[in-house]
């Protein structure tokens, strides 16, 4: 439940954000990056921090209701996610289909390589793009690639996984947009899932519409995180998931 004084601040930007809609459109990027940076200010966003185990997160919500809506209707109406053998996964050497759809953005040349799969960077979408400004600006943090997932209901789903290949800059959390059907997530110690079997528990949490996830150092060296299916759920949600790649690994 949200405070009064937050409900009153979250209905206040939602009423800047439908007054200045009608300056939006999915190529006027520049009017986005506007709207977005008008959002920053003292107390904003209202960061949650959660803390286990070698476990650090930071969430918040960083987008009013009604803009996140029109995020997601414009991606709904543009994206299109990949097909064939760059819609499957490897898992224990055998190849399955992916229970979700995916597709990959970044900067020039990149790519990201997870579960016997290598994804390419495609060029930034304009509206990705200015999620990726408006991130930086909240978090200091510049990007490289995007990894989108769309779950079409509560059937879609990510098994129990950590983010933490050898590419990725660990120094960097994942920072992870939800927008659409709000879904349940949790994270699971590395120990509750092998032969020490230590009872660390889940921390369990709902991912909201407009939401911002940070996933900090040491997180993914420890915790194995998942979006489990669900029944009852009808609605899709896509998921933005920025990462910073490093060109050469071998360089740090």
């Amino acid at each position: 439940m949200l405070s009064s004084k937050r409900k009153l601040k979250q209905e206040t930007l939602e009423s800047e954000v439908e007054i200045k809609q009608q300056k939006l459109s999915s190529n006027t990027s520049e009017n986005l990056d506007s709207i977005l940076g008008e959002l920053i200010q003292d107390g904003f966003p209202n960061w949650k921090k959660i803390t286990a185990e070698s476990l650090d997160l930071d969430y918040a919500l960083i987008l009013p209701a009604e803009l996140a809506t029109y995020l997601f209707n414009c991606l709904e109406s543009s994206l299109e996610y990949f097909t064939g053998d760059l819609a499957k996964i490897k898992i224990f050497g055998k190849v399955h289909d992916l229970p979700r759809k995916q597709v990959t953005f970044g900067d020039e040349g990149l790519t990201y390589k997870y579960s016997g799969i290598v994804t390419p960077a495609l060029p930034w979408p304009p509206i990705i793009a200015s999620l990726k400004n408006f991130i930086y600006k909240l978090t200091g943090y510049n990007y490289n690639f995007v990894l989108v997932n769309r779950y079409k209901d509560g059937q879609d789903k990510i098994g129990e996984h950590k983010d933490d290949e050898k590419d990725l800059d660990p120094d960097v959390p994942i920072a992870s947009v939800s927008l659409g059907q709000e879904r349940d997530f949790y994270f699971k110690h590395k120990d509750a899932r092998n032969e020490t079997k230590r009872d660390l528990g889940k921390v369990s949490m709902r991912l909201e519409h407009g939401s911002l996830l940070l996933m900090n150092k040491p997180t993914n060296q420890y915790w194995y995180h998942a979006l489990p299916p669900r029944k009852g759920i009808l609605k899709p949600r896509i998921n933005l998931t920025f990462r910073k790649i490093i060109k050469n690994p071998a360089i740090r």
